[in-house]
Parts: C-alpha cells; sequence; structure tokens
C-alpha cells in the first residue's frame, strides 16, 4: 500500500513500543494478557499495521509506566483528526495521489463540494452537532481541495449517478450553485467527469462510492465506503476488480461532452426553482 505520513507515525508508535516492551522485559504475549488483548496483536501493533483502541492505550501505559506517552500518541493521531477514523489515512493518500477515479452514487464527492453544499450534508447527518463541529468538518472538506488548484494536482476522473445531481442537496440555491462549480471545474479542465443516468438501472457499484488512488512509486490502492464506515483495499487481486468496476461505470456513462451539458441543465432547473420561490 503507498504510504502516508500517518503511517509513518504508527511505525513510530510501534517501534516504541517495542522498545518499552523488550525494556520492560515481556513477551508480547505477555503484554497482551496484562492490557487484554491477544500477543499477535501486540504483534501487528509494533509493525503499525492494527491501530490500539484509547482504552488499550492507556493500559499499554499503565503496564509498561510510561507516563502516558501511548494515549497522547494516540490522541495525535486520531483523537484530533477532522476525520473519520477509517478516512485519515484516505485523505493524505489522496494528497499525494497522481490520478484519482470516483464514483459518487449519491452524494458529491468531498473535493468537489462547495462550502454550502458539504455544510448542508454535515448538518443532515448530525443535526445536533455544535456549530463548532460543523465549521471543522466543512473546513476540512473545502481545505482538502485545495490539492486540485495546486500546479501538481492528480489527474482526477469522476463519475456520478445522475440521483447525485439531482437530488436537492440544501435547497435550489445550493444545488445550483453546487453544480455550476463543477461546470466550472469541468472546463477549467481540473476533472473529468461524466454521469451514469438513470435510465441506465442497475450498474456496478451498487453498494456504495468507490475510489481508486495510482502513485508514482507505489502500487495503487482502492477504497470503498457506505455511511458509517470505509475500507482502504491494498490487496492487487481486489483493487483489480475494483477498477473494472469502475472501467464498467465508465461505460455504462454518457459522454463527458454530454454529461457536462445534463449537468448545466440540471443548474438551470435549480436556479429557475429558486427565481419562482
Amino acid at each position: 500500500m503507498a504510504r502516508s505520513k500517518q503511517q509513518d507515525a504508527w511505525e513510530f508508535f510501534g517501534e516504541l513500543l517495542k522498545e518499552r516492551r523488550e525494556a520492560a522485559g515481556l513477551s508480547q504475549g505477555e503484554l497482551g494478557r496484562r492490557v487484554f488483548v491477544s500477543g499477535a496483536y501486540i504483534g501487528l501493533f509494533e509493525q503499525g499495521i492494527r491501530k490500539p483502541q484509547l482504552d488499550v492505550a492507556r493500559r499499554i501505559d499503565e503496564v509498561l509506566q510510561t507516563g502516558g506517552i501511548f494515549e497522547r500518541t494516540w490522541r495525535k493521531l486520531i483523537n484530533k483528526s477532522p476525520y473519520a477514523s477509517y478516512f485519515s489515512t484516505v485523505a493524505e493518500l489522496e494528497a499525494v495521489a497522481t490520478k484519482l477515479c470516483e464514483f459518487a452514487p449519491l452524494v458529491m464527492p468531498g473535493l468537489l463540494q462547495t462550502e454550502a453544499y458539504a455544510r448542508a450534508v454535515t448538518l443532515a447527518a448530525n443535526p445536533f452537532a455544535t456549530e463548532e463541529y460543523v465549521e471543522e468538518k466543512v473546513t476540512s472538506r473545502i481545505e482538502r481541495a485545495r490539492i486540485l488548484a495546486d500546479a501538481t494536482r492528480p489527474e482526477y476522473w469522476v463519475t456520478l449517478h445522475e440521483n447525485a445531481i439531482r437530488i436537492p442537496v440544501g435547497g435550489p440555491t445550493v444545488m445550483a450553485e453546487q453544480l455550476g462549480h463543477i461546470a466550472t471545474l469541468i472546463r477549467q479542465r481540473w476533472v473529468l467527469v461524466t454521469v451514469v443516468p438513470r435510465t441506465t438501472g442497475a450498474h456496478a457499484s451498487m453498494d456504495g462510492s468507490l475510489r481508486l488512488m495510482e502513485f508514482e512509486d507505489q502500487p495503487p490502492t482502492a477504497y470503498t465506503e457506505t455511511s458509517f464506515s470505509g475500507t482502504l483495499l491494498d490487496d492487487p487481486a481486489v483493487v483489480k476488480r475494483a477498477q473494472r468496476a469502475y472501467d464498467l461505470l465508465r461505460v455504462a456513462a454518457l459522454s463527458p461532452e454530454a454529461s457536462q451539458a445534463l449537468i448545466e441543465s440540471a443548474a438551470e432547473d435549480f436556479r429557475r426553482c429558486t427565481s419562482t420561490t
């Protein structure tokens, strides 16, 4: 799997854990028993493959008498991230990718969202959230999109399902702005967008969104996401299946020109709704 700064940090966490465990004269199995996980899990922590839960990090501190270093490191790496734990590594990897291919069945990809659209999506999922929480989520999403304005921006392919451009997220005004923003990015050649029309019926990614990432000197990865979880995939056979699914989506989609026309037409429809309300 392509490396990220966060992965490097977790490997440092693991190296420190191994150093402190060995200094205490404990085997992986012995430490595992004392913190209520298996010795195999301690080994995975030390390799940076698995990440301990906060309560495990605290128990490790207690057993190894580290003065809280593992809890503090855990909080720095996970608890302070503006992203969901399953998405943090993905956010870092997309910033160093040379090519991104994304399928969005219902919601606009985060890299394409306007501030108003991102706010509407966040509030819909978190109706009782504080304003501070909402601002943090929206700001982090907008900051991610800065990679598209960079001179070294990745080649960015997006396939939208028509549902994503028809659902009035935030109302007509927000959607008109959102679709206009995408049309502008298309004209600037920052992104190539195609749309799978509703009339297609069943398609190759019915279970949720799909993202493929390629890198200059690392194997490609795939990422799938549903409402409450996401999975980063690096097994070559699985990534190949994900790539095939994306190929099938592109075959089912309208041409780039027809897709742009559909997006601009939908934007105009929302503008008319705004002017009549």
